[in-house]
């Protein structure tokens, strides 16, 4: 049987204007922000090289983190909800 898709994660959402810097202008998916959250971390290399599951913030992320210097995975898309709405 298939899964269904959490609709929470279909909805696109208002983003703030720090969140629209990393993931480009929203309305956007819960899902499409954590996907292009994860794309701007690899391309900008900000994964902890000691523990891949921890994400280093540079400037944009920071803000996204609550001002936290590194996160975990889990952590950021906690933080990062808030910036939906």
């Amino acid at each position: 049987m298939a899964r269904q898709a959490n609709p929470a994660l279909l909805k696109p959402m208002q983003l703030t204007p720090e969140l629209e810097e990393v993931v480009g202008k929203g309305p956007m998916p819960r899902g499409q922000v954590v996907k292009q959250m994860w794309v701007y971390i690899k391309k900008h290399d900000l994964q902890n090289p000691k523990n891949k599951r921890n994400i280093l913030a540079d400037d944009k992320l920071k803000p996204l983190f609550g001002g936290k210097g590194e996160v975990t995975m889990f952590e950021m898309t906690k933080l990062v909800s808030a910036h939906m709405k």
